[in-house]
Protein backbone atom coordinates (compact mmCIF):
# COMPACT_ATOMS: atom_id res chain seq x y z
CA UNK A 1 0.00 0.00 0.00
CA UNK A 2 1.33 3.33 -1.04
CA UNK A 3 1.19 5.55 2.03
CA UNK A 4 -0.48 8.31 0.31
CA UNK A 5 -3.51 6.20 -0.33
CA UNK A 6 -3.74 5.08 3.11
CA UNK A 7 -3.77 8.87 3.90
CA UNK A 8 -6.07 9.87 1.23
CA UNK A 9 -8.15 7.20 3.13
CA UNK A 10 -7.99 8.56 7.19
CA UNK A 11 -8.66 12.05 6.14
CA UNK A 12 -11.45 11.23 4.44
CA UNK A 13 -12.88 9.26 7.28
CA UNK A 14 -11.77 11.83 9.77
CA UNK A 15 -13.57 14.83 8.13
CA UNK A 16 -16.70 12.72 7.80
CA UNK A 17 -16.57 11.14 11.32
CA UNK A 18 -15.94 14.91 12.96
CA UNK A 19 -18.82 16.47 11.07
CA UNK A 20 -20.81 12.81 11.98
CA UNK A 21 -19.82 13.06 15.70
CA UNK A 22 -21.35 16.65 16.01
CA UNK A 23 -24.13 16.40 14.31
CA UNK A 24 -25.05 12.73 16.39
CA UNK A 25 -24.61 14.62 19.94
CA UNK A 26 -26.71 17.91 18.76
CA UNK A 27 -29.27 15.01 17.67
CA UNK A 28 -28.94 13.17 21.24
CA UNK A 29 -29.51 16.34 23.11
CA UNK A 30 -32.85 17.48 21.67
CA UNK A 31 -33.95 14.17 20.99
CA UNK A 32 -32.88 11.90 24.10
CA UNK A 33 -32.51 9.05 21.88
CA UNK A 34 -29.42 6.41 23.44
CA UNK A 35 -28.93 5.62 19.65
CA UNK A 36 -27.75 8.99 19.15
CA UNK A 37 -25.50 9.39 22.05
CA UNK A 38 -23.97 5.89 21.43
CA UNK A 39 -23.22 6.59 17.26
CA UNK A 40 -22.15 9.84 18.68
CA UNK A 41 -20.01 8.45 20.84
CA UNK A 42 -18.79 5.90 18.03
CA UNK A 43 -18.07 8.50 15.25
CA UNK A 44 -16.03 10.53 17.73
CA UNK A 45 -13.64 7.16 18.73
CA UNK A 46 -13.49 7.01 15.40
CA UNK A 47 -12.07 10.09 14.71
CA UNK A 48 -9.98 9.50 17.46
CA UNK A 49 -8.53 6.47 15.85
CA UNK A 50 -7.83 8.07 12.75
CA UNK A 51 -5.97 10.37 14.54
CA UNK A 52 -3.87 7.33 15.77
CA UNK A 53 -3.31 6.22 12.51
CA UNK A 54 -1.85 9.55 11.33
CA UNK A 55 0.30 10.02 14.20
CA UNK A 56 1.35 6.25 13.64
CA UNK A 57 2.39 6.88 10.20
CA UNK A 58 4.42 10.04 11.18
CA UNK A 59 6.32 8.23 14.23
CA UNK A 60 7.21 5.21 11.13
CA UNK A 61 8.85 7.36 9.17
CA UNK A 62 11.84 8.26 11.54
CA UNK A 63 15.14 7.24 10.71
CA UNK A 64 16.85 4.25 12.43
CA UNK A 65 19.05 4.59 15.54
CA UNK A 66 21.51 2.77 17.16
CA UNK A 67 18.63 1.47 19.64
CA UNK A 68 16.46 0.58 17.28
CA UNK A 69 18.55 -0.36 14.05
CA UNK A 70 15.57 -1.68 11.89
CA UNK A 71 13.70 1.68 12.33
CA UNK A 72 10.50 2.36 13.30
CA UNK A 73 7.79 0.63 10.84
CA UNK A 74 6.58 -1.38 13.07
CA UNK A 75 5.02 1.67 15.00
CA UNK A 76 2.20 1.26 12.50
CA UNK A 77 1.09 -1.77 13.47
CA UNK A 78 1.12 -0.44 17.26
CA UNK A 79 -1.16 1.93 16.96
CA UNK A 80 -3.41 0.09 14.39
CA UNK A 81 -3.54 -2.57 17.45
CA UNK A 82 -4.13 0.85 19.82
CA UNK A 83 -7.47 1.63 17.67
CA UNK A 84 -8.97 -1.86 18.08
CA UNK A 85 -8.76 -1.28 21.51
CA UNK A 86 -10.22 2.10 21.57
CA UNK A 87 -13.15 0.80 19.36
CA UNK A 88 -13.77 -2.10 21.59
CA UNK A 89 -13.75 -0.09 24.77
CA UNK A 90 -14.77 3.38 24.23
CA UNK A 91 -17.06 2.46 20.90
CA UNK A 92 -18.28 -0.88 21.55
CA UNK A 93 -18.28 -1.62 25.51
CA UNK A 94 -20.30 1.90 25.92
CA UNK A 95 -23.05 0.86 23.31
CA UNK A 96 -23.43 -2.10 24.87
CA UNK A 97 -24.02 -0.22 28.44
CA UNK A 98 -26.39 2.58 26.83
CA UNK A 99 -28.25 -0.12 24.98
CA UNK A 100 -29.05 -2.14 28.10
CA UNK A 101 -29.68 1.09 30.24
CA UNK A 102 -32.43 2.44 28.12
CA UNK A 103 -34.15 -1.57 27.58
CA UNK A 104 -33.67 -1.09 31.23
CA UNK A 105 -34.97 2.34 31.50
CA UNK A 106 -36.54 2.94 28.12
CA UNK A 107 -38.25 6.58 27.53
CA UNK A 108 -40.09 8.46 24.39
CA UNK A 109 -37.66 9.94 21.25
CA UNK A 110 -38.56 13.70 21.58
CA UNK A 111 -38.32 15.51 18.19
CA UNK A 112 -38.05 12.60 15.72
CA UNK A 113 -36.80 14.86 12.88
CA UNK A 114 -33.50 15.32 14.72
CA UNK A 115 -32.37 11.62 14.83
CA UNK A 116 -33.54 10.40 11.58
CA UNK A 117 -32.32 14.03 10.08
CA UNK A 118 -28.85 12.97 11.44
CA UNK A 119 -28.84 9.28 10.94
CA UNK A 120 -29.94 10.06 7.04
CA UNK A 121 -26.82 12.75 6.67
CA UNK A 122 -24.12 10.38 8.57
CA UNK A 123 -25.17 7.51 6.26
CA UNK A 124 -23.94 9.79 3.06
CA UNK A 125 -21.23 11.19 4.43
CA UNK A 126 -19.97 7.38 5.78
CA UNK A 127 -20.92 6.02 2.27
CA UNK A 128 -18.19 9.08 0.63
CA UNK A 129 -15.46 7.91 3.17
CA UNK A 130 -16.65 4.08 2.68
CA UNK A 131 -16.26 4.54 -1.27
CA UNK A 132 -12.71 6.21 -0.73
CA UNK A 133 -11.32 3.63 1.30
CA UNK A 134 -12.44 1.11 -0.93
CA UNK A 135 -10.90 3.20 -3.83
CA UNK A 136 -7.85 3.64 -2.24
CA UNK A 137 -7.94 -0.04 -1.18
CA UNK A 138 -8.60 -1.38 -5.14
CA UNK A 139 -5.13 0.32 -5.92
CA UNK A 140 -3.44 -2.53 -4.07
CA UNK A 141 -5.69 -5.26 -3.62
CA UNK A 142 -5.43 -6.76 -6.77
CA UNK A 143 -7.19 -10.23 -7.64
CA UNK A 144 -7.72 -10.80 -3.86
CA UNK A 145 -11.13 -10.94 -2.25
CA UNK A 146 -12.17 -8.55 0.17
CA UNK A 147 -11.54 -10.86 3.26
CA UNK A 148 -8.27 -12.01 1.77
CA UNK A 149 -7.53 -8.39 1.49
CA UNK A 150 -8.54 -7.80 4.96
CA UNK A 151 -6.51 -10.86 6.79
CA UNK A 152 -3.12 -10.27 4.51
CA UNK A 153 -2.20 -6.65 4.19
CA UNK A 154 0.68 -5.58 5.42
CA UNK A 155 -0.07 -1.76 5.45
CA UNK A 156 -2.93 -1.69 8.46
CA UNK A 157 -4.45 1.54 7.35
CA UNK A 158 -6.70 0.26 4.73
CA UNK A 159 -8.49 -2.47 6.74
CA UNK A 160 -8.77 -0.49 9.58
CA UNK A 161 -11.03 2.01 7.73
CA UNK A 162 -12.53 -0.08 5.65
CA UNK A 163 -14.04 -2.20 8.72
CA UNK A 164 -14.53 1.07 10.64
CA UNK A 165 -16.05 2.24 7.53
CA UNK A 166 -18.44 -0.98 7.02
CA UNK A 167 -19.18 -0.92 11.03
CA UNK A 168 -19.90 2.37 11.01
CA UNK A 169 -22.46 2.34 8.20
CA UNK A 170 -24.43 -0.80 9.19
CA UNK A 171 -24.52 0.87 12.79
CA UNK A 172 -26.47 3.71 11.20
CA UNK A 173 -28.77 1.49 9.66
CA UNK A 174 -28.96 -0.37 12.58
CA UNK A 175 -29.47 2.87 14.83
CA UNK A 176 -32.01 4.02 11.93
CA UNK A 177 -33.80 0.66 12.41
CA UNK A 178 -34.12 1.23 16.45
CA UNK A 179 -35.38 4.72 16.05
CA UNK A 180 -38.01 3.90 13.44
CA UNK A 181 -39.33 1.07 15.36
CA UNK A 182 -39.04 3.26 18.63
CA UNK A 183 -41.10 5.83 16.65
CA UNK A 184 -43.76 3.06 15.06
CA UNK A 185 -44.46 1.51 18.66
CA UNK A 186 -44.28 4.39 20.90
CA UNK A 187 -41.86 1.66 23.12
CA UNK A 188 -38.33 2.91 23.47
CA UNK A 189 -36.87 -0.20 24.31
CA UNK A 190 -36.37 -0.65 20.43
CA UNK A 191 -33.95 2.39 20.77
CA UNK A 192 -32.09 0.17 23.41
CA UNK A 193 -32.09 -2.80 21.41
CA UNK A 194 -30.38 -0.74 18.22
CA UNK A 195 -28.13 0.57 20.38
CA UNK A 196 -26.93 -2.59 21.98
CA UNK A 197 -26.45 -4.47 18.17
CA UNK A 198 -24.51 -1.24 17.72
CA UNK A 199 -22.30 -2.31 20.55
CA UNK A 200 -21.81 -5.65 19.65
CA UNK A 201 -21.11 -5.25 16.29
CA UNK A 202 -18.23 -2.72 17.08
CA UNK A 203 -16.56 -5.50 19.50
CA UNK A 204 -16.79 -7.63 17.02
CA UNK A 205 -15.10 -5.74 14.29
CA UNK A 206 -12.44 -4.54 17.15
CA UNK A 207 -11.88 -8.41 18.08
CA UNK A 208 -11.15 -8.72 14.19
CA UNK A 209 -8.56 -5.67 14.10
CA UNK A 210 -6.78 -6.77 17.28
CA UNK A 211 -6.23 -10.32 15.43
CA UNK A 212 -5.00 -9.18 12.57
CA UNK A 213 -2.69 -6.34 13.99
CA UNK A 214 -1.74 -8.73 16.71
CA UNK A 215 -0.15 -10.80 13.90
CA UNK A 216 1.65 -8.12 12.14
CA UNK A 217 3.47 -7.24 15.10
CA UNK A 218 4.62 -10.66 15.86
CA UNK A 219 6.62 -10.30 12.52
CA UNK A 220 5.04 -11.83 9.13
CA UNK A 221 6.59 -12.84 6.21
CA UNK A 222 6.34 -11.53 2.59
CA UNK A 223 3.56 -12.50 0.42
CA UNK A 224 4.08 -15.34 -1.81
CA UNK A 225 4.54 -13.43 -4.92
CA UNK A 226 7.14 -11.59 -3.25
CA UNK A 227 8.70 -14.54 -1.80
CA UNK A 228 8.82 -15.97 -5.97
CA UNK A 229 10.42 -12.78 -6.70
CA UNK A 230 13.24 -12.70 -4.14
CA UNK A 231 14.26 -16.68 -4.69
CA UNK A 232 14.04 -15.89 -8.76
CA UNK A 233 16.50 -12.75 -8.00
CA UNK A 234 19.02 -14.64 -5.89
CA UNK A 235 19.91 -17.83 -8.14
CA UNK A 236 21.88 -17.21 -10.55
CA UNK A 237 22.67 -20.12 -12.26
CA UNK A 238 26.86 -19.65 -12.05
CA UNK A 239 28.00 -18.38 -8.59
CA UNK A 240 24.66 -18.77 -6.59
CA UNK A 241 23.65 -21.87 -7.63
CA UNK A 242 20.56 -22.63 -5.39
CA UNK A 243 19.05 -21.23 -2.26
CA UNK A 244 19.20 -23.57 0.53
CA UNK A 245 16.41 -21.46 2.99
CA UNK A 246 15.62 -18.64 3.18
CA UNK A 247 13.25 -16.00 5.68
CA UNK A 248 11.96 -12.99 5.39
CA UNK A 249 10.16 -10.41 7.55
CA UNK A 250 7.96 -7.40 7.45
CA UNK A 251 9.58 -4.20 9.32
CA UNK A 252 6.88 -2.44 8.62
CA UNK A 253 4.64 -1.67 6.13
CA UNK A 254 7.15 -0.89 3.57
CA UNK A 255 10.34 -2.58 4.54
CA UNK A 256 11.48 -6.23 4.21
CA UNK A 257 13.95 -8.29 5.71
CA UNK A 258 15.53 -11.07 3.81
CA UNK A 259 18.07 -13.25 5.52
CA UNK A 260 18.93 -16.58 3.19
CA UNK A 261 21.38 -19.41 2.87
CA UNK A 262 22.79 -19.81 -0.71
CA UNK A 263 24.32 -22.53 -1.97
CA UNK A 264 27.45 -21.61 -4.54
CA UNK A 265 30.05 -24.04 -5.81
CA UNK A 266 32.91 -25.40 -3.88
CA UNK A 267 35.55 -23.94 -5.74
CA UNK A 268 34.46 -20.37 -5.99
CA UNK A 269 36.90 -17.75 -4.51
CA UNK A 270 36.21 -15.17 -2.19
CA UNK A 271 36.33 -12.47 -4.85
CA UNK A 272 33.62 -14.45 -6.91
CA UNK A 273 31.43 -15.36 -3.91
CA UNK A 274 31.49 -11.66 -2.37
CA UNK A 275 30.52 -10.19 -5.70
CA UNK A 276 28.02 -12.85 -6.70
CA UNK A 277 26.43 -11.51 -3.27
CA UNK A 278 26.30 -8.20 -4.33
CA UNK A 279 24.69 -8.64 -7.82
CA UNK A 280 21.96 -10.94 -5.96
CA UNK A 281 21.32 -7.75 -3.72
CA UNK A 282 20.74 -5.65 -6.28
CA UNK A 283 18.54 -8.01 -8.60
CA UNK A 284 16.55 -8.46 -5.33
CA UNK A 285 16.15 -4.75 -4.92
CA UNK A 286 15.00 -4.54 -8.26
CA UNK A 287 12.47 -7.35 -8.32
CA UNK A 288 11.21 -6.11 -4.27
CA UNK A 289 11.80 -2.50 -4.06
CA UNK A 290 10.74 -3.35 -0.65
CA UNK A 291 13.39 -5.42 0.51
CA UNK A 292 16.14 -3.08 2.10
CA UNK A 293 17.52 -4.61 4.72
CA UNK A 294 19.12 -8.14 3.09
CA UNK A 295 21.51 -10.53 4.41
CA UNK A 296 22.76 -13.56 2.34
CA UNK A 297 25.30 -16.21 3.67
CA UNK A 298 26.85 -18.25 1.35
CA UNK A 299 27.74 -22.11 2.13
CA UNK A 300 28.89 -25.30 0.18
CA UNK A 301 25.81 -27.25 -1.09
CA UNK A 302 26.01 -30.75 0.42
CA UNK A 303 23.26 -32.74 -0.70
CA UNK A 304 22.88 -35.53 2.17
CA UNK A 305 22.70 -32.55 4.37
CA UNK A 306 19.60 -30.93 2.48
CA UNK A 307 17.86 -34.21 2.93
CA UNK A 308 17.29 -33.18 6.32
CA UNK A 309 14.77 -30.63 5.80
CA UNK A 310 14.44 -26.64 5.36
CA UNK A 311 14.99 -26.18 9.33
CA UNK A 312 17.44 -23.84 10.11
CA UNK A 313 19.70 -25.97 12.54
CA UNK A 314 19.43 -29.06 10.29
CA UNK A 315 20.31 -27.33 6.62
CA UNK A 316 24.01 -26.65 5.18
CA UNK A 317 26.38 -24.74 7.71
CA UNK A 318 24.25 -25.64 10.32
CA UNK A 319 24.51 -27.57 13.82
CA UNK A 320 23.45 -31.30 12.81
CA UNK A 321 20.60 -32.21 15.81
CA UNK A 322 21.24 -34.34 18.49
CA UNK A 323 18.93 -37.24 18.81
CA UNK A 324 16.97 -36.26 21.13
CA UNK A 325 15.43 -34.16 18.94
Amino acid sequence: MSASGGTKAIVAALAANLAIAVAKFVAFLFSGSSSMLAESVHSLADSGNQGLLLLGGKKATREATPQHPFGYGRERYIYAFLVSIVLFSVGGMFAIYEGYEKIKHPHEIEHWYWPVGVLVFAIIAESFSFRTAIKESNHTRGKQSWKDFVRHAKAPELPVVLLEDLGALVGLVLALGGVSLALATGDGVWDGIGTLCIGILLIIIAIILAVETKSLLLGESAGIEAVEKIEAAIVDGDTVTGIIHMRTLHLGPEELLVAAKIAVQHDDTAAEVASAINAAESRIREAVPIARVIYLEPDIYNESDATKGADREASPGGPVPTAEH
